[in-house]
């Protein structure tokens, strides 16, 4: 029978007892972020993450200011303890990651993973992996270290929490709560400001995350009214853990994130630990149960664990060969990380934690040091080799040279918005020439729009074609809210100012369609053509579950021909027969299937004898742009 642990209450503010609840809390996080990574319903369990930083925020703070309160807070015994609890798990993780990165990772794959190494090791991963991306960046499954970004975000904040609280009490003591309250804001604000600007950067910089710990630091110093009655008790958590369930749910890849959304998680999580302090309810009992608390346990070891064990089965086949994301994949992954996670929390994490190894201070700040130190070497060794090519053969390094291919000009150069740019960059006369005489084409979507501008103008030199396309901006007609100011300033543009002053053209229209857009297809194929335009509708891309010049590269290391079109993504080329079964009987506009110009019945993995179709995982070279442009000039799709 599962049995509760007790929860004990709070006794006074300088004391910290244990909360099981609060580890059960650690349990939620972890399998919210497993569930998010190993994509199922929970698709928005990366707010897992936020979970994780209300509850550090919470402990650690709440240490620091009651440490400060006595007299007895040493900031070398903050950051002794800090390594304590972070280091030795990710060095031995660290370790894992590096030996099997040399064995499955391309040059340039290899070279950027020594950098993101760099990066763990000196707790700025968050700043590397912003600055590295971008929408043509590489893949999540070629980073092993992307979930160190959070560690990164963690460690700058405990740099600077420390210099503040010490600061605000020499100069300010009876203005603690102010000061938190004032940061906390401003924070939030700068990163509800910075998620229209750059999500990307307010999604990894510290400074617009601090509000989440920040929260955790208000509820540890009881600066919000204290939660005494029983029912309210109850109420407050089953309210936090509902909230946590649902965003977990709804939230998506495409929700406009941290910002506004970040609230409700971090709002979730602060109910639960506020419920706490006072006393237990039916939430704290649940997350009290041994199994629950074993897992928020063993919560940052499994952390550590999962992200590598799945990005590199997904380059390599490391646990199971079969269909991606399969239920048996998942359960087998799980299994996997949950056993290392508890081999390292008993022999790792739990000793050092403990005191059992390196009990004193001076050996583990040398042994720190000293795997700083080899780490260091062996990336920048790595760096310095521009990722030690000479583990592979000639063919194999040919086709992985494609992993890095610069594409933004072929992509109409000003004419595409990137992932960062506003609309000023659209060189309007440039990009909008409108033909008084003849058929105008405009070239109107996403990237999967822009990809094909080059073949377009190649193969077709005597048509006006213009180009509207924009990263991530689908070209609804309706903006959905939460998408970047980009994407609606351009829709605005195209279907309310562009299109009714130059009516008679024919509007290429391509995106990263989903099975749920087909009625926004509708609508904006009804839009054009009241606008009086015609409209020639391009079905989905051919995908592949990861870059095609890396499946290339690994068919030709492995001696697999079947390899690469064993990775293709079958689901697209479902969804395209679907697109085109409603173009031709209710939309009634011409339709081009990448699948029918190109795949016959397998889809070409080159567009001349040595250059990949694609750069990525759904994006044309320039000469797989031209391969499918004389495919559509072959059939005379051009109308």
């Amino acid at each position: 029978m599962l049995t509760a642990m007790p929860t004990p209450s709070r006794a006074k503010s300088s004391e910290r007892v244990y909360r099981p609840d609060i580890d059960g809390l650690r349990a939620v996080a972890v399998l919210m972020v497993l569930g998010a990574h190993f994509r199922t319903r929970f698709r928005g369990g990366y707010v897992g993450v936020d979970i994780f930083f209300v509850i550090s925020g919470y402990l650690i703070s709440g240490h620091v200011i009651s440490q400060l309160e006595v007299d007895s807070f040493s900031i070398v015994g903050f950051y002794e303890r800090r390594i304590r609890r972070i280091f030795p798990a990710l060095v031995v993780v660290l370790i894992f990651t590096t030996v099997l990165a040399w064995h499955y990772l391309f040059p340039a794959e290899f070279s950027d993973y020594a950098k993101s190494l760099l990066a763990a090791i000196f707790s700025y991963s968050n700043l590397l992996f912003w600055k590295q991306s971008g929408y043509f960046d590489a893949p999540s499954q070629t980073k092993p270290l992307l979930h160190t970004w959070s560690l990164g975000v963690e460690e700058q904040f405990y740099i600077f929490l420390p210099i503040f609280l010490i600061a605000i009490r020499r100069f300010a003591r009876q203005h603690m709560r102010t000061a938190i309250y004032l940061v906390s804001a401003l924070t939030f604000s700068l990163s509800i400001y910075w998620v229209r600007r750059d999500a990307t950067a307010a999604f990894f910089w510290a400074p617009l995350r601090a509000w989440e710990l920040l929260i955790g630091t208000i509820i540890s110093q009881h600066y919000l009214p204290v939660i005494k009655d029983s029912f309210a008790r109850n109420v407050a958590s089953a309210t936090g853990l509902i909230t946590l369930l649902v965003v977990a749910l709804r939230y998506t890849d495409a929700t406009s994130f941290p910002g506004v959304a970040a609230l409700a998680p971090c709002v979730g999580t602060a109910l639960i630990i506020s419920a706490g302090e006072t006393g237990s309810s039916i939430v704290s009992g649940i997350l009290s149960l041994r199994p629950v608390v074993f897992l928020g346990t063993i919560s940052y070891s499994l952390y550590l664990w999962h992200w590598p064990l799945l990005a590199f089965n997904s380059i390599g086949d490391l646990v199971i060969d079969g269909p991606p994301w399969s239920r048996s994949l998942k359960s087998a992954l799980f299994a996997l990380s949950t056993a290392a996670a508890v081999l390292s929390w008993r022999f790792v994490e739990r000793p050092f934690r403990e005191g059992c190894f390196l009990s004193t201070r001076k050996p583990l700040f040398l042994c720190t040091g000293i795997a700083v130190a080899c780490f260091t070497m062996a990336a920048m060794a790595a760096i310095n080799s521009e990722g030690a090519p000479s583990r592979f053969s000639r063919p194999a390094l040919d086709a992985a040279s494609y992993l890095s291919t610069d594409v933004e000009k072929s992509f109409g150069d000003e004419c595409f918005l990137g992932g960062s740019d506003s609309l000023i960059k659209l060189n309007q006369p440039i990009c909008l020439h409108a033909s008084s005489s003849g058929t105008s084409y405009l070239l109107y979507g996403d990237s999967h729009a822009a990809q094909l501008w080059h073949g377009l103008t190649q193969i077709f030199p005597d048509r006006n074609i213009s180009q509207a396309t924009a990263a991530f901006c689908t070209p609804y007609v309706h903006q959905p809210s939460g998408v970047r100011l980009t994407c609606v300033q351009l829709s605005d543009l195209i279907y309310r100012d562009y299109l009714p002053r130059h009516p008679g053209q024919t509007v290429i229209l391509s995106g990263r369609w989903e099975r749920q857009d087909q009625v926004a297809i509708g609508d904006m194929i009804d839009a054009i053509h009241a606008a009086g335009s015609e409209v020639i509708l391009l079905g989905p891309m051919i995908y592949y579950t990861l870059p095609l010049p890396r499946l290339i590269a690994e068919s030709i290391q492995r001696r697999q021909p079947g390899y690469v079109e064993s990775h293709r993504d079958l689901e697209a080329q479902v969804l395209d027969q679907e697109l085109q079964h409603l173009a031709q009987t209710i939309w009634k506009v011409h339709y081009i299937s990448f699948y029918q110009d190109l795949c016959t019945p397998v889809c070409p993995a080159y567009a001349t004898h040595d250059v990949p179709m694609l750069f990525d995982a759904h994006h044309f070279t320039p000469q797989g742009s031209i391969a499918f442009a004389l495919a559509m000039k072959a059939r005379n799709q051009l109308l």
